[in-house]
């Protein structure tokens, strides 16, 4: 039985996502962030930042000097983000390459993808060091291939990694939806690298809702309310098979293994004090990671993201922050229902939820399986703080600034690194 929840999730908006019939929480997600005409990404190019030059933290003094420079930067240009890659370029960009070289094969030509390559200044950094490092034949023969789902976003790209002309030939930028299966031609049989940064975080999630502490999930919808003007919640059963999925990969009914005595417990419980439940699922990133692995079954993967987020005001599990920037400063919605293509709706990242799904998409880790079975993983997983990443694989010395701050080093302490390469295994 369909059940409809407003208050206090209700919020003004224009109808161009939500028409005449519900939709589901990450396809209103998706509408927001990615629709051709009024998503976010679509219509704000100036989204990502681009730095006109490489910051040289030797000449800044510390901390203070350094937020003060952002500072300033962020004002003149009124940009909403500047990743790391962007933030310590060339640096953050050679520290991947240098991780790829260190496990790559050689012995066939050098493939990488990129999702959602931003400003393209990875794409850049990562050719300009393996030109410089490597032998000339694995550049002359390398590929790399940028799906970028924003038109706008696509022609920075161009412009970025064209500034080196023997790049142009090697680069290429596939405008279209990673996640769409229909976009891949076939099935790349040969060993690649797949880079996401920043991507897991902007990625559709699914909201799922429970009354009290034993009640099955329900599925959330988004609806216009009588008015046309309003927004309100549905919940559904369980029936979309993504969201299924995913509710069984991250074991969220674990009350199933409790024994009787502590489930009647709960069942007391949950009546005299019941909790309402909602929980986040990244239905996006599962259909990311099923596409990729049917599609580059030999992928070795780097990506990095956000861990936690501070100061989150939506409620439930893993839930995002919605924020918009005005004049130079930033503010925070209350409701993921206000974006109104003008905010960024960005994620935490479990990644032993991450671990857990890329098993479950490379194939070893089936549901409701013999957990028993001596078989071996398909893929051998690593996760790092991305100071660990930086100083394994980097030149963190590049970044230090005159009293021994280094922002690379120091800052980012919410964002890791998660590194995924097939293994022999083919049981």
């Amino acid at each position: 039985m369909n059940q409809v929840w407003a208050s206090p999730f209700q919020a003004l908006y224009s109808t161009h996502i939500v028409e005449n019939d519900p939709i589901l929480v990450r396809d209103f997600i998706h509408s927001a962030l990615y629709h051709p005409s009024h998503g976010y990404f679509s219509q704000r190019s100036r989204s990502v930042g681009v730095l006109p030059n490489t910051i040289k933290f030797n000449q800044l003094q510390g901390r203070k000097a350094y937020m003060k420079y952002l500072d300033n930067v962020y004002k003149q240009s009124d940009i909403s983000w500047f990743t790391p890659v962007e933030l310590f370029k060339p640096w953050y960009a050679h520290a991947i390459a240098e991780a790829i070289m260190r496990t790559a094969n050689f012995s066939v030509p050098l493939k990488i993808y990129e999702i959602g390559g931003g400003s393209g200044t990875c794409a850049k950094g990562i050719m300009d060091y393996i030109m410089m490092n490597a032998p000339a034949r694995v550049y002359n023969s390398m590929t790399y291939t940028s799906v970028e789902i924003s038109p706008s976003l696509a022609e920075v790209q161009r412009e970025t990694v064209g500034e080196v002309r023997s790049h142009i030939p090697k680069f290429r930028v596939e405008c279209r939806d990673a996640a769409d299966r229909t976009g891949w031609e076939h099935v790349e049989q040969q060993p690649c690298w797949v880079i996401m940064l920043e991507v897991l975080d902007n990625l559709p999630h699914d909201l799922v809702y429970s009354d009290n502490q034993i009640s099955p999930w329900m599925e959330v919808w988004v609806e216009r309310q009588h008015d046309l003007e309003t927004l309100r919640e549905l919940y559904k059963p369980l029936q979309d098979p993504l969201i299924t999925r995913c509710v069984e990969i991250l074991d969220l009914d674990k009350t199933k293994s409790t024994s009787a005595a502590v489930s009647t417990l709960k069942s007391i419980w949950s009546k005299l004090r019941p909790k309402p439940r909602r929980s986040w699922l990244p239905t996006g990133c599962l259909k990311l990671l099923e596409v990729l692995h049917e599609v580059l079954p030999k992928m070795s993967l780097i990506a990095s993201d956000f861990s936690y987020l501070p100061d989150v005001k939506i409620p439930g599990e893993r839930a995002p922050l919605v924020s918009t920037k005005k004049d130079g400063s930033s503010s925070d919605y209350e409701s993921y229902m206000e974006a109104k293509g003008d905010a960024d709706i960005f994620f935490p990242t479990d990644f032993r939820i991450l671990e857990r799904m890329d098993h479950y998409c490379s194939g070893w880790l089936k549901l409701h399986s013999d957990h028993s079975s001596k078989k071996g993983k398909k893929r051998r997983t690593i996760l790092l703080e991305t100071s660990s990443f930086m100083e394994e694989f980097g030149l963190p010395t590049k970044t230090i600034t005159k009293d021994g701050y280094n922002p690379l080093l120091d800052d980012f302490k919410n964002t890791k690194f998660y590194l995924s390469v097939p293994t022999h295994n083919t049981k």
